[in-house]
């Protein structure tokens, strides 16, 4: 059996306020065209279909015609992702069942295969902890506590099918993989990462959520989102996992490169080098980061830069570190490895003067969970 294993395509994204709708139309070309030319038995699309919970008209309308397209010449198994609402992208799996488009977004679901050919194919969600601990009677908080019980129903189900070959697809923060910085922090719900080990004994884990490709194990794996989606991906070869499930368990893997709508790049310097330096000629065409570098603020920096590079889209302002206030580190650099939790309580000692409490440090806690499970039930 071939399958193809992509995610996170984000319909409906902007980058930096660029549209990237027509972006992602060419992917959806290339995909139908990789399925038709490679004869894929299964499409696998391992959550984050869409951006937000709301998706827009265009971004509707564009999944709707990529799964039109797919369904005339394959099967199609989807999962929720954090970024999508489980309720709104589910509506009306029953009658896509008949067409060969399976959703899976329902938590109580993840134990039913969709068989495609001897292949059995699960689909999990993403799993916000919270919301499946008390219909899951599970003791343990945190996406392990979770997943793993998601796992513990598949093996249960796969033992009633001996022989049969076996595909989880699931959302995740896997240990060892390698985020970006336009991945959503899923840590407040619990602990954010679980061990691969938890998808031992399945032929293939398909997973979706961080948006880099990458092998945990050859059987668990990335295959990152189709498109870049920060400048932290300037570097990433994005594009599908194409797989082969062999007969004798083992796999045949290629992946199949994605079309690039204009390559990346982040580039730094003092403003009249970047504006007057040959070494720059050749990124004129690209979307581009700056980071002026300048003791002083330049006038009007990104006007003139957008003169020599038109795709210009990000500026930031950090001089060079034998320029810096005695304070040091910008604020940028502070909070980059922090929380959004770390983030308010050092609010909170910035407004009052003394660290958060034990009791408002609970509170805050509280907040964004509500806040999380409210987004996951939209």
């Amino acid at each position: 059996m071939r399958i193809l294993h992509t995610s996170d395509w984000h319909l409906g994204r902007s980058f930096h306020r660029e549209d990237l709708l027509s972006a992602q139309a060419a992917y959806v070309d290339h995909l139908v065209a990789t399925v038709r030319d490679e004869r894929v038995d299964c499409v696998l699309v391992s959550g984050d279909v869409y951006d937000r919970a709301l998706p827009g008209v265009d971004a509707v309308r564009l999944a709707n015609e990529t799964l039109e397209r797919l369904a005339e010449r394959t099967r199609v198994v989807l999962i929720a992702g954090n970024h999508d609402s489980a309720r709104r992208l589910g509506f009306g799996s029953g009658l896509m069942d008949a067409a060969g488009v399976h959703l899976r977004t329902d938590p109580s679901r993840v134990g039913e295969p969709v068989v495609v050919d001897d292949v059995a194919v699960y689909g999990i969600p993403y799993l916000e902890p919270e919301l499946v601990r008390s219909d899951w009677d599970l003791d343990e908080r945190g996406h392990s506590a979770a997943l793993g019980e998601a796992m513990r129903r598949v093996r249960g189900d796969l033992a009633t099918r001996p022989g049969t070959r076996s595909v989880v697809l699931a959302h995740a923060f896997v240990t060892g993989g390698e985020p970006s910085d336009s991945e959503r922090d899923i840590s407040v719900g619990g602990a954010a990462n679980v061990p691969a080990s938890v998808f031992d004994g399945v032929d293939y884990a398909a997973l979706g959520h961080l948006h880099g490709r990458q092998r945990i194990t050859e059987r668990v794996r990335y295959s990152g989102s189709p498109i870049a989606y920060s400048f932290s991906e300037e570097h990433h070869l994005k594009g599908s996992w194409l797989i082969d499930l062999r007969p004798d368990g083992s796999l045949g893997e290629e992946f199949v490169e994605a079309p690039v709508p204009r390559p990346l790049a982040r580039l730094r310097g003092r403003l009249d080098d970047l504006l007057e330096s040959s070494r720059y000629d050749d990124f004129t065409g690209h979307w581009l980061q700056f980071t002026v570098t300048d003791p002083n603020r330049p006038t009007s920096a990104m006007e003139r830069l957008r003169r020599r590079f038109p795709h210009t889209l990000a500026l930031s302002f950090e001089p060079d570190a034998a320029d810096r206030p005695a304070e040091g580190r910008t604020f940028a650099e502070r909070v980059s490895e922090r929380s959004r939790l770390d983030i308010a309580a050092d609010f909170v000692t910035e407004v009052t003067g003394t660290p958060a409490s034990e009791a408002e440090s609970v509170l805050l806690h509280e907040a964004f969970e509500a806040f999380r499970r409210k987004e996951a039930l939209r």
